[in-house]
Formats: structure tokens, sequence, C-alpha cells
């Protein structure tokens, strides 16, 4: 019995301890859990301060950083604002420098043109003792037949039983005779002669005229405006040291003139095609905005393109207009380049085509192919499609281009004889001749009335027919020919040339007229005899 209960107080006593161990185990555990947390707590404490003081470290780095590139950026700006103040002052420089070398250019040109003046002048003082010395010769001339005269006379009256009147008669008939031939021979070459220096004088003064004359015709066709927003866009155009407008003139060949004419430039170039392109161009450019030499190039060659589309939907329209069968794809495009030609205010394209209708509907009238007198009508004036960049007439010019592409040679043959240069060798030929004159001729074609037209005709013919010797004057051409026919009894084949001096001088002296009169005179000899 004690036995059990001494057992049963160890055993209590066993549970005591553990339960002691246990308590102690987690009190221990407790104050080393808390030391550690302490010591955590401290080392987190520390590493955040040490945080705080490097963040405050490179705050201030960041912050000298941050202004050290404030300085650099606006150093920087101001040196690229001083920079574009001095580009933008250089280039006004250059802009001034500029109209300076204009100016002095100017200037030497209008003294070459005064030592032009001058020389000539000079030339017309030598003319004018050239032609003293000839009045003088022909003086000497006339004192001579005078004494000739006197002599001959004298020895008719020692010789023949005649008086004096009619020795007189006798001889004055024999001079007239025998100067009448020399007097004709010598107009004859003086008109040769005058023709000659004609044309080398007149070529010379249409230069000097052109340099100098600016009408409403020339500006027409010599030049086109472009309307620009304001004048600011002129610097614009310019660009800096002109390099925009050099650009646009090297790639367009045409002159690009910016002067004082308010919200405009001018366009000036003897090319009506490339001044198109150039017009387009710069509206394009205007409209846009963006003008640079790259912007420029891409602009005017997108241009070009657009305007050889154009020029070749012209050239269709026509063909396919006239139904002309097929036609050379590089001859649509020359009959499409003549839309941009004019002559005398007229479309030279419009008056192709009418011309092409005009010979078509003679052709079917008399039985000839309309199809091939249209072809002939509408290319007979082709040769002004180039004829500023080839040497020689539009004639010469399209009889070589139609000769090229292998045309008819009645169309060749028209296009050489529809102006007169030389005599038609087919009936396609004379009716594209006549179709060619209806066009040209008619009232309204060229700007001028009916009544004009009437009076200028009848003024020209009725100035002809007061010349002696005339039988009958007849204007051709539209007024730039007169054809006369003279009376053979009357006036000899000498005398025509005398015949002809006369009405053209009549004609310079009582009419008012454009461009030039050609005057044929025709002499006819007539036999008739009766079989009987």
């Amino acid at each position: 019995m004690s036995k059990k209960i001494t057992k049963g107080r160890y055993k209590s006593m066993d549970w005591y301890i553990v339960l002691l161990l246990v308590l102690l185990a987690l009190i221990v555990g407790a104050l080393i859990g808390f030391f550690v947390r302490v010591w955590t707590r401290e080392k987190s404490l520390k590493a955040a301060k040490d945080e705080r003081q490097k963040i405050i470290d490179d705050g201030k780095v960041e912050a000298e950083r941050a202004k050290k590139e404030s300085v650099q950026e606006a150093k920087k700006e101001f040196l690229e604002y001083k920079k574009e103040q001095e580009n933008d002052l250089r280039e006004r420089r250059s802009v001034v420098v500029s109209l300076e070398n204009k100016l002095s250019s100017r200037e030497d040109q209008l003294n070459n043109r005064a030592n032009n003046i001058d020389k000539r002048e000079d030339q017309i003082s030598v003319k004018e003792e050239k032609l003293e010395e000839r009045k003088k010769h022909i003086d000497k001339l006339s004192t001579e037949a005078d004494e000739l005269k006197r002599k001959q006379e004298e020895k008719l009256l020692e010789i023949a039983a005649l008086t004096q009147i009619e020795a007189k008669e006798i001889i004055m008939q024999r001079v007239k005779e025998e100067m009448a031939v020399e007097i004709s021979i010598f107009i004859r070459e003086e008109e040769e002669k005058a023709k000659n220096e004609a044309v080398n004088r007149a070529k010379n003064l249409l230069a000097l005229a052109m340099q100098k004359y600016a009408g409403e015709t020339t500006s027409e066709r010599t030049i086109s405006v472009v309307d620009l927003p304001n004048d600011e866009m002129k610097g614009r155009l310019i660009g800096r040291d002109g390099r925009n407008i050099r650009a646009i003139e090297a790639l367009t060949g045409v002159d690009l003139i910016i002067d004082d004419t308010p919200e405009a430039v001018v366009l000036s170039g003897f090319d009506p095609v490339r001044r198109e392109i150039a017009k387009r161009a710069l509206t394009y450019l205007v409209s846009d905005g963006r003008i640079h030499p790259a912007r420029i190039e891409e602009v005017i060659e997108k241009t070009r393109k657009e305007v050889e589309t154009f020029i070749r939907e012209r050239g269709e329209e026509a063909v396919f207009k006239l139904n002309i069968g097929k036609i050379h794809p590089e001859l649509v495009k020359l009959i499409g380049r003549l839309h941009f030609r004019t002559s005398y205010g007229q479309n030279v394209l419009s008056h192709s085509v009418e011309t092409a209708f005009l010979a078509g509907k003679l052709a079917a009238e008399i039985g000839e192919s309309e199809l091939l007198a249209r072809r002939a009508g509408l290319l007979h004036d082709i040769g002004k499609a180039v004829d500023h960049e080839i040497e020689g007439g539009h004639v010469e010019i399209g009889v070589n281009i139609a000769s090229k592409f292998k045309e008819p040679k009645e169309v060749i043959d028209a296009i050489a004889s529809h102006h007169g240069d030389k005599d038609p060798e087919s009936i396609i030929a004379v009716l594209v001749g006549a179709s060619d004159a209806l066009s040209a001729a008619r009232p309204g074609a060229r700007s001028e009335s009916m009544e004009n037209y009437v009076k200028r005709l009848e003024q020209l013919e009725e100035v002809s027919s007061s010349i002696p010797g005339v039988e009958k004057s007849f204007a051709v051409q539209a007024g730039r020919e007169i054809r006369v026919m003279v009376k053979p009894t009357e006036v000899d084949d000498q005398s025509t040339f005398r015949v002809a001096r006369e009405i053209k001088e009549a004609i310079e002296s009582k009419l008012t007229y454009p461009g030039t009169i050609k005057v044929t005179v025709i002499r006819e000899t007539r036999v008739t005899e009766v079989a009987k």
C-alpha cells in the first residue's frame, strides 16, 4: 500500500518537473524570440536608415545632374537660335546680293543695247552715204543721157531733113525704150540686193525688238502666272541661299521670276509644255506647303508624267474623233502637244481638227479618200509641235516627221504644200490647203470680225487694181497674198517687176495689216487663131 502511494507521488512529481521544464523552455524561447525580434528590428531600422541616406545622396546627385543638363540644354538652344538667326541674316544678305547682281546685270545689258544702237546708227549713216553716192551716180547717168540726147539731135539734124520737133520725138522714143529696159534691169538688181539686205537687217531688228517688246501676244506665248496665298511664300520658293528656285529652274528649264508683283510669280519660257509642267508643279507645292529640293524633284517628276498623260490623251482624243485609223504612238504625242500651241490666238490642235473635218467633207464630195484627207488635215501643222526645239520652219519639220513615221505620200505632199511653198502633187494636198485657209480665215477663227475681214480684202484688191497696167486682182490666202493679172499689151516682162514694186509700196502706204502680204504679178500672153 505504501509502495503504491510512493509510486504515485513520484509519478506526480515527474509531471510537475516536466511541466516546469516545459514552462522554463517556453520562457527561454520567449526570451530568445524577443531578443531575436529586437535584433532583427534594430537591423531593419539600420538598413532603412542606410537606404534613406542612399536615396538622399542619389537624389542630390540626380538633382545636380539634371541641373547641369538643363544648363547645357539652355546653352544648346541659345546657340541653335543664334545660329538660326545668323543663317537667316546670311540668307537675307545673299538675296540682297543676288538682287544687286541682277540690277548690275540689267544695267550692263542696257549699256550693251545702247552700244548696239550706236553701232546701228553708224551703219545707217554709212548706208545713207552709199545711197547718196548712188543718187549722184543716177544723176550722172541722167546728165550723160541728156548729153547723148543733145548729140543725137544735132547728128540727126545734120544727116536728115527733119525738123527739130520731129527729131526730138524720135530721140525721145528711142531713149525711152532703151532706158526702160535698163531701168527695169537696174530695179530688179537693186531689189535683189535690197531683199538680201532686208533679211539680215530684219533678223537684227527682230532680235532687238523681242528683247525690248513685252506686249500681250508675246506675254501670252512666253509666260505663265502662278498666284500665291501671300508674299511670304516668295521667300520659301527662293529657299536658303536660293536652292529652291535653282532646283525648280534646273528641273523644268523655265525661268522663275520673283519680283514686286503682289502675291504672284511669273514663269518665263518659250516651250509651252515646260511652262505647263512648271505651273502645275508650283501650284501643287504652294498648296502643299512642303518646299525643299527633294520634294520639288518629286513633285516635278510627278507633274511631268501627268502632263505627258494629258498630251497623249489629247492626241488620242483627236485621232478617235476623226476616226483616221492606226497612227504611231509618238505621232499621237506630237498631235497632243499642239494643244499648247496657238497661231494668232487660234488653238493649233483645234485648227488641225477643224481642217481635217473640212478636208474630209471636200474629199467625200469629189469622190476622193475621206480618211486620207482627214489624216492629212490633222497632220498638216504637226511641225509646230516642235518648231521651237528644232531649227527650220514648221513645214520643213512637219515633212521630216511625216517621212520618219512613214506616212502616205499624199500626207507628206499636203504638209509640204499647204502654205504654197511648193506646188501640190495630189488632190488631197489641194483640199488640205483649201481647208487650212478656210479654217484660218473664217470670221471668228482668229479674233477678226466679218466686217473687218471683208473690208480688208476689198481694200487690198482696190489698191492693187489702181496701179496702171493691172487688169484684175485677187486677194487669196485670207488676205496674206494678192495675185495680180496685168495687161500683156501694156506691161512687158521687165515691167512686171516695176508693177509688183508699185503695188507693194501702195499697200504699205495705204493699208494697215498684221504680218506680211505676198504680191504676185502674172503676165499672160494669149495667141488666138481661127481655122477655116
